[in-house]
């Protein structure tokens, strides 16, 4: 063990160490003391256990603040006067990140958080790691020493170990008392803002859900016992995730059933189960192998700054709660179904997709989960099963009591907390509007989107998974406007092989039927990486090595990707979009891979498209200024409203300093967009305009305005600007922007649209 080494103490071997901090820890919390004096007392034990010269235990608050409970070598006059902010210092970094924290040289890392009242100045090393129960972070337990150097993997290991056991001994009694707030709190209604994941409204009760086991017993009496214990258990995860796989829902094709093959891969890693017998080895249960595995992994994984990798661990966290909760013969994390309201709104610190699967459908209004967005695998199986879901929502589960009233509006991404009666109505409200709404939707589905003075505008939609394709009829869209390929690639576990996309891709123009699709080629890079394409760090990828621009320079990437596509698309027309094309050469080089593989399927005797469309997406601002050249090189193109307006203001609109400056309607973002539109109309190309910016009816007005007649939108939207444009005379419209182009203008166009709107009576 790396312990504070020096020439008369030899170092303490772990286990033995780990032993000796059970034991004492066991006969420190079975005292009949305060627990203040029994913390204190267990400062002392690990701080002498591993020879360091400091050790510090901070609780984490209600509000997220992290304080100085007790400590052994800092100012004891510190203690409950020290607060660290959320995620302040390197101790606030190791309970946001829940990995420890080790570092040679603690005062010289830029997140060191310097507090004159604790007298830590003399210290340089530092090792903090987080004390979780049951997935929660309690707090922080971190040692500290004089000496610059790194701990050991084995200190790591043994203080990860004994924040376990603390965390378990420490939940009850006088120190729990002390760790939390008022529950005052808990009492009064509150409302959260998150991620929506699944369009909906629910209107419900709220069921925890509690996935883990919490490991009590870490040394096995029986240690010969435990790897047979362990492998019965893992042979019986297998057989409930096949037997997962057959669920009805899964059973067909797409995006949910993708996702669960590559779980099923997870749960037959070699490494996994070597992992754990190696810990089993050691002498701990094979509980307490599980989750010593399952920190080590997360530890690594929460170091790539990659949501791939955030996916992953989700994964793993699954699987092990699910072996966890195997070993201890509890077959689900899920209450029996009479034990479930019939109106079940289930909230989740972290989930895993097929956890979500456990739950009776029948039963399960929403969902709201802590730590996953809209891209993640459980949102992927909510929007399968049809539930209302919302995410990001932090530390929601510190705001809940038992069987609290719940609404979780998908629409807004917005949750109530034990709603007041004002909202409960109302929600009760907008309930029966959105029913009469989607009616009203319905009827129009089938009915085209033509202006009052007879102006027809193409409504098409945005996809990009097997899921998504069942709102094609549903929506009224007119086809797949947008089909972002890239996904497919994110939610696998390697890439795709040439059989497995020319798969995917059929299944999609098959379910397109009679109705056009534009697959837009791999938008990879950025913020959308692959960990088995390794890619470099870059400063700024928003603007560095991703779409057209990888794809030109691992041209095998994209060939094999139009290789799938024309098989894919044999005998029926393919079009195919080339994303941030930033000038005419790159598409120019981008055709001639495309023309290199037809010619290939040709010489090969395959089946080949009708026809191959070949569009350009502009995004990047330096294309406006080659438009008229772009033109005569594409069948047609599509404006990345999203991307396109923000590197014309190089506002990120995802940043709330900024975001404000990121103005859709403004003169310099109209005037963009009417360019490209004029461009197409001059060469006689189709312009379509995907985004958010279309997604509104309000701004989808302007656009139609300035000439677009074709937009790709979310397929919920679809209705809302249908209505609109059945009740907009377009000429009205088109006089009414043209004049707000006008540079001499001022004023706030959005403002003075809604304003048209209300005088015109159209419906936004």
């Amino acid at each position: 063990m790396a312990t504070r080494r020096s020439s008369d103490k030899p170092p303490i071997q772990s286990e033995p160490a780990l032993r000796i901090i059970t034991r004492r820890l066991r006969e420190i919390m079975a005292e009949a003391s305060d627990g203040q004096t029994r913390l204190d007392r267990i400062v002392r034990q690990i701080s002498g256990l591993m020879v360091a010269e400091v050790c510090s235990i901070y609780f984490k608050r209600r509000d997220g603040t992290l304080e100085l409970f007790a400590t052994e070598g800092l100012n004891p006059e510190a203690v409950h006067q020290t607060r660290l902010n959320r995620g302040e210092g390197l101790v606030g970094r190791a309970a946001e990140s829940t990995a420890p924290v080790n570092e040679p040289e603690a005062q010289k890392h830029p997140a060191f958080s310097f507090r004159p009242e604790t007298g830590e100045e003399a210290y340089h090393s530092m090792l903090a790691v987080p004390i979780l129960r049951g997935g929660v972070v309690l707090g922080v337990i971190a040692i500290q020493n004089q000496t610059k150097r790194e701990y050991s993997d084995e200190d790591v290991e043994i203080l990860q170990t004994t924040a376990m056991v603390v965390a378990e001994h420490l939940v009850s009694g006088d120190v729990a008392r002390a760790m939390v707030d008022d529950e005052i709190s808990r009492s009064l209604s509150t409302s959260m803002n998150g991620a929506s994941m699944s369009d909906g409204i629910a209107m419900g009760h709220v069921v925890l859900h509690e996935p883990r086991v919490v490991v009590t017993k870490l040394l096995s009496e029986a240690p010969e016992h435990e790897p047979a214990r362990l492998d019965k258990a893992v042979r019986e995860l297998r057989s409930s995730i096949d037997d997962m796989l057959s669920h009805e829902t899964v059973s067909h094709a797409g995006a949910h059933r993708e996702v669960l093959e590559a779980y099923r891969l997870f749960a037959n890693d070699k490494g996994w189960l070597r992992r754990m017998h190696s810990a089993v080895s050691e002498g701990l249960t094979a509980e307490a192998a599980v989750e010593r595995v399952q920190n080590g992994t997360r530890s690594r994984m929460l170091r790539q700054n990659d949501p791939f990798w955030r996916e992953r661990l989700r994964d793993l966290d699954d699987l092990s709660d699910r072996l966890l909760r195997i070993l201890a013969g509890r077959k689900t994390a899920v209450l029996e179904d009479f034990d479930l309201p019939p109106d079940t709104i289930l909230v989740a610190r972290n989930m895993g997709p097929a956890e979500l699967l456990d739950y009776d459908s029948q039963r399960l209004r929403g969902l709201v989960v802590e730590e996953a967005g809209p891209q993640s695998h459980v949102a992927i199986v909510a929007r399968a099963l049809g539930i209302a879901a919302v995410g990001e929502v932090p530390d929601i589960i510190e705001q809940l009591g038992g069987n609290d009233e719940i609404i979780v509006d998908g629409e807004l991404g917005q949750v109530h907390v034990r709603p007041s009666a004002e909202v409960v109505s109302a929600y009760n409200d907008k309930v029966r509007f959105r029913a009469r709404r989607q009616q009203q939707f319905q009827a129009l589905r089938n009915q085209p989107a033509v202006s009052k003075d007879g102006v027809g505008i193409s409504l098409m939609m945005n996809a990009g998974l097997m899921a998504d394709m069942s709102h094609l009829a549903d929506s009224g869209a007119e086809g797949i406007g947008l089909f972002r390929t890239e996904l497919q690639f994110m939610i696998a576990s390697t890439f795709p092989r040439m059989e497995q996309q020319t798969a995917t891709y059929r299944q999609i123009i098959e379910a397109a039927g009679d109705k056009p699709v534009v697959f837009r080629a791999l938008d990879i890079g950025g913020d959308k990486a692959l960990p088995y394409l390794r890619q470099p760090k870059e400063d700024n990828p928003a603007l560095g090595w991703r779409a057209v621009r990888l794809a030109l320079d691992r041209p095998a990437l994209f060939r094999l990707q139009v290789r799938a596509l024309l098989r894919a698309a044999a005998g029926r027309e393919l079009r195919l979009m080339v994303p941030m094309i930033s000038t005419t050469t790159e598409l120019a080089a981008a055709r001639k891979l495309v023309e290199s593989e037809r010619e290939r399927a040709e010489q090969k005797g395959h089946e080949r498209p009708s026809a191959i469309r070949l569009g350009a997406m502009i995004e990047v601002p330096s294309i406006l200024l080659e438009l008229d050249a772009l033109m005569e090189q594409v069948d047609f193109v599509s404006v990345g409203s999203n991307d396109l307006l923000q590197f014309l203001y190089a506002c990120d609109r995802s940043n709330a300093l900024v975001s404000h400056r990121y103005d859709t309607m403004s003169v310099a973002a109209l005037r963009a967009l009417k360019m490209v539109q004029e461009a197409g109309d001059r060469h006689n190309v189709p312009v379509t305009l995907c985004g958010e910016l279309a997604a509104q009816p309000l701004q989808a007005m302007a656009l139609i305005g300035l000439g677009y007649r074709s937009l790709s939108i979310a397929p919920a939207s679809i209705g809302p600007v249908k209505r609109m444009v059945l009740s907009l005379d377009q000429s009205r419209i088109a006089e009414f922007i043209g004049e707000r182009l006008d540079a001499s203008r001022t004023g706030d166009i959005r403002a003075e649209l809604q304003r048209f709107a209300e005088s015109d009576s159209v419906e936004i």
